[in-house]
């Protein structure tokens, strides 16, 4: 019987999966946001007391207001200088992710660029309020140095607010950008070297471009995050620095005047998007004239 072959049952072929069934979970996600944001458009159209029926453009009239440019403005400029500090320090900081051997450093550096992100905003914020305050750690660290000869008000400045949006979105400008350089092979770094290219000649001409991807990502969204931010400027800014998220809060919270909201968060995320579209257009056009001279 050993030269008698016995044939396999051929196995029975799976059921074939629809790629919509996948995306399903993601899809209804996106779904609930669309909803959300044309929810909040139609009643920035609507009336107070009658969201529904009413259609007015006086909401948007309204933010011609010297009180609501100053406001959108401040938002916008400190949205961009937390984005270009942040991404400043977060370029040494993903080369060290990205080029340290350790595994344990490398973890040790994870987890403290992620401590931001697993601690609630409102403890954060509290937490620069006895930072920053008169008798507070950074007023003592400077006086004990003889840098200032009496405290430096932080609370309810714009550079207090500055440095508590820096810090909390200070991971979504390192991860991108730590991912995009880890891809980096190191052997375009000793060729570098071969030819006498310094450590600083390296990153600016070699390493910064190639992970500009992950650089122009983490940028935006820490101008994005940043744009729309409100317990940070609520705690240290108080009404003294009001950004545009904080406005939309007064116009909820005492008056309940949801139109007047709804309003100014859609022209909030239209500016935040032009930006966003804008800045993208400059590097890419920056990029090619790069590659063109190259």
């Amino acid at each position: 019987m050993a030269g008698v072959a016995f044939e396999q049952s051929p196995a029975p072929a799976l059921p074939r999966v629809p790629p919509w069934v996948l995306l399903a979970p993601i899809l209804a996600f996106l779904a609930v946001l669309v909803a959300a944001s044309l929810t909040v458009l139609r009643m920035s159209f609507g009336v107070s007391g009658n969201e529904w029926h009413a259609f007015t453009f006086r909401n948007y009239a309204d933010l011609l207001d010297s009180y609501f440019l100053r406001s959108l403005w401040l938002t916008l400029k400190l949205a961009f200088q937390s984005m270009v500090c942040a991404v400043l320090l977060a370029v040494p900081v993903a080369l060290a992710m990205a080029r340290t051997e350790s595994r344990l450093a490398r973890r040790l550096l994870l987890a403290g660029v992620l401590l931001p992100l697993l601690v609630n905003l409102l403890l954060q914020g509290y937490g620069w309020l006895v930072m920053l305050g008169p008798a507070g750690m950074l007023n003592h660290v400077l006086l004990a140095a003889g840098v200032i000869r009496r405290p430096v008000q932080w609370l309810y400045r714009e550079n207090g607010v500055l440095l508590g949006l820096i810090q909390t979105a200070f991971p979504l400008a390192v991860l991108p950008l730590a991912s995009a350089m880890r891809a980096i092979s190191r052997s375009y770094e000793e060729a570098a070297a071969t030819l006498g290219a310094t450590r600083w000649q390296t990153l600016r001409h070699i390493v910064l471009p190639l992970a500009m991807p992950g650089l122009v990502s983490g940028a935006l969204l820490v101008f994005a995050y940043n744009a729309s931010a409100f317990a940070v400027p609520l705690l240290l800014g108080g009404r003294r620095v009001a950004m545009l998220a904080v406005l939309v809060h007064d116009q909820v919270a005492p008056l309940l005047n949801w139109p007047a909201a709804s309003a100014s968060g859609v022209v909030l995320m239209a500016a935040t998007l032009v930006v966003m579209s804008v800045s993208q257009r400059l590097v890419r056009g920056m990029q090619r004239m790069e590659e063109s001279r190259s």
